[in-house]
């Protein structure tokens, strides 16, 4: 059995994992998947307030209260949850057996996610709803989706040491963003090193929904010893 943690991108709450995780726990694995704070169903905690520390500090939090995910966690990010990730297996790395990117970020000491996005992308966190602290959803996103803390893409991650750490790191990419993808330099920075194993998908940014089979094929094969 592993214990796969799931993270979801922005403005999106763990359902967006729905599918995934059952048909994963139909295969005898355990899944912990995370709303982040100030998202989705817990839009209404602190939205002024939430920071990637914030969220860093959920999923941590969620894997320490599991009494069953002792080690060997397989984290899995998509979009800006890649920041997540990247902060959480930095901070338990002797627990964390392997990474899997979702078409996600992929960030380096002092990056935020503002630093790895195109410009289109940027121009999104910026347009804030009227509280000044929510980047609000686009208008093709789940009808659950809700705003988004904008501190959280502008902080900077601090890392004590790299990816190289960890068994296997995985980036899934989806091919078929209508123009640039904002996610295309995180690719780039993964695709030629041999210590990666990359994906290419026929599927829009929602892998989950557009992928379902093949990305649960990679994340059972990330899992194999």
């Amino acid at each position: 059995m592993t214990t796969y943690v799931l993270i979801p991108g922005m403005c999106h709450g763990a359902w967006c994992f729905d599918q995934l995780s059952e048909s994963l726990r139909q295969r005898g694995h355990r899944v912990l998947a995370v709303t982040l704070t100030g998202v989705a169903e817990r839009s209404h905690l602190m939205p002024g307030g939430v920071n990637l520390d914030t969220h860093i500090a959920d999923v941590l939090a969620v894997i320490d209260s599991d009494a069953a995910a002792a080690g060997d966690l397989v984290l899995v990010a998509h979009s800006y949850g890649g920041m997540v990730i990247t902060g959480v297996a930095d901070r338990i790395p002797d627990r964390v057996d392997s990474l899997v990117f979702v078409d996600a970020v992929v960030p380096r000491d002092g990056e935020a996610c503002w630093d790895l996005v195109n410009d289109e992308e940027r121009q999104w966190y910026v347009d804030v709803d009227d509280t000044g602290f929510g980047v609000p959803p686009m208008p093709f996103f789940d009808p659950r989706a809700t705003a988004h803390p904008l501190a959280t893409v502008l902080q900077g991650l601090r890392l004590t040491g790299d990816l190289s750490r960890f068994r296997r790191r995985v980036y899934v990419y989806a091919r078929e963003w209508p123009g640039e993808s904002p996610l295309q330099s995180s690719f780039e920075r993964v695709r030629d090193d041999p210590s990666w194993v990359t994906y290419e998908l026929d599927g829009r940014h929602n892998l989950m929904r557009d992928c379902p089979d093949e990305l649960l094929g990679i994340l059972l094969a990330t899992a194999e010893r």
